[in-house]
């Protein structure tokens, strides 16, 4: 069985390109008429790619994306609206917490109130006061820390209980830096030793209130101007 080998006559491919020169596209060979369709093609195609078509695909591209960061956007808002309820509920349980709180914490005009108060719980726990002495108050962003020096003598029991009473007092009082011991003996008269009495009992009382509208705006005021203080000193 005879195999079909086809043989390309290039010579004769050649002959159809001779003495294009000068004549009429139309009257060229077929194989030189369809090479030059096939560029003018190839040329319109480039032309429109580089002019018209890359830069409508790539602005496709960019639609694209765009639609799909808008459809996660838009999955993300409807879980927020699936659990807008209870993130509602959530929202008025923490306002109540934060309300709660905030009665916890006197007002400039209950300030004296509260310093009683703390006195009558070691008045009451038959404790005596050597010292009470309110310190420099702090002022923090919406609330001012009082520090209060106490020195208490008294039994142990007592001081126990007189924290107790503190801890649930209406109002916010933390006990820090807490010290009980006993008192120095001193010598009678007769030169012998003597018990020096009750324990003592050394602490700082911090109370806490809450500023009032006018000064939380003082206190705005104060930071903006020490900010803006601050910026003109580094010019």
């Amino acid at each position: 069985m005879a195999s079909f080998n086809p043989k390309i006559d290039l010579s004769a491919i050649a002959v159809q390109f001779e003495g294009l020169r000068g004549r009429h596209p139309g009257l060229w060979p077929a194989l030189p008429r369809g090479a030059l369709l096939a560029a003018i093609a190839a040329g319109v195609l480039a032309g429109a790619w580089a002019l018209q078509w890359k830069g409508q695909l790539e602005d496709l591209d960019r639609r694209r994306a765009e639609e799909q960061q808008l459809r996660s956007q838009f999955v993300d808002k409807m879980k927020q609206a699936v659990n807008l309820p209870v993130l509602r509920k959530q929202k008025e349980q923490v306002m109540q917490y934060v309300h709660q709180l905030e009665k916890q914490l006197p007002s400039k005009a209950e300030m004296d109130a509260l310093l009683s108060d703390i006195n009558q719980a070691g008045v009451g726990r038959g404790l005596q006061f050597e010292l009470f002495k309110p310190g420099q108050v702090v002022v923090r962003d919406y609330y001012v820390e009082l520090p209060i020096s106490v020195r208490l003598t008294g039994n142990y029991h007592d001081f126990a209980s007189f924290t107790s009473d503190v801890a649930n007092l209406p109002r916010i009082v933390t006990l820090h830096d807490v010290r009980i011991g006993a008192p120095e003996r001193q010598p009678s008269s007769a030169g012998a030793v003597r018990p020096g009495g009750p324990l003592v009992m050394e602490a700082t009382a911090k109370t806490f209130r809450y500023l009032d509208p006018e000064e939380v705006a003082e206190q705005r005021r104060k930071t903006a101007a020490a900010k803006q203080g601050g910026k003109g000193g580094r010019k």
